[in-house]
């Protein structure tokens, strides 16, 4: 699994970025970033093994962001992929060693090439080989944390500490004991990234935080729904009921 970050302060650039990523299973995106500063302190949280990064961002521009990450001495520097709409920083993209150089819009085909050249690199094939041999204990490649930017804050939120997820139109609602938040993400994407043996979708709109769960209950309507410890009550489609038991057992 090569985990990566996506630099850009355009979010509908951001959105195709992500959409071509989907595309490859062995690729998960850790976090996004509109601005200089927020990327250098997303690669300081999350260490990706690859920094997708347009070069005109506000602040500091590409260039200075890799300068900055190159002063962090105790993190692992990410490989650079630059993506841009100039092709006149091509030559000064590569005297910086970076692994590629994507001139918007680009393909499916060129973002894959781009990607095969992070996976040669030395230090990413022997990460991908000590997972594959076992040689070493298995890594859990499920996120543990969800980053996201809101109210002009980058916020690093523990996903153990999510109760449940809900689905509003393009956005999914993530709530804790004591506040939600808003972020733009679908269901299906998200449900990828958490751990199933502690998350699971008991709805289309609805995902659990399985260690949160008191009971599953039928209403007088006939409804069923899952209670939590803290009493909320979140609705359950009958399609998921068998699937939530099954799980319930065997934690």
């Amino acid at each position: 699994m090569i985990h990566a970050v996506v630099a850009d302060d355009e979010v509908l650039a951001r959105q195709k970025l992500r959409q071509l990523l989907r595309e490859d299973p062995d690729i998960e995106i850790v976090g996004e970033s509109a601005t200089a500063a927020e990327t250098i302190e997303l690669v300081r949280a999350t260490s990706p093994e690859v920094l997708f990064l347009d070069i005109r961002m506000p602040g500091m521009d590409g260039f200075d962001v890799v300068g900055a990450l190159s002063d962090l001495t105790d993190i692992p520097q990410p490989q650079i992929i630059f993506t841009t709409a100039y092709d006149q920083y091509a030559v000064r993209a590569f005297e910086v060693n970076a692994v590629d150089y994507l001139l918007k819009p680009f393909t499916s085909e060129r973002l894959k090439s781009a990607i095969q050249k992070v996976r040669d690199q030395p230090q990413v094939r022997q990460q991908e080989s000590s997972a594959g041999n076992g040689a070493g204990p298995a890594v859990n490649f499920y996120t543990n944390r969800i980053i996201f930017k809101s109210r002009g804050r980058i916020l690093f939120l523990p996903v153990a500490d999510i109760r449940w997820i809900g689905a509003e139109g393009n956005y999914v609602r993530l709530c804790t004991a004591s506040e939600n938040h808003l972020l733009r993400e679908t269901m299906a994407h998200l449900e990828e990234r958490l751990d199933p043996r502690g998350f699971l979708r008991v709805h289309r709109s609805f995902i659990v935080n399985l260690k949160y769960v008191k009971e599953v209950r039928r209403e007088a309507n006939g409804d069923s729904v899952v209670l939590l410890d803290n009493g909320q009550k979140v609705a359950m489609g009958r399609s998921y009921r068998s699937v939530l038991s099954e799980q319930l057992y065997r934690t």
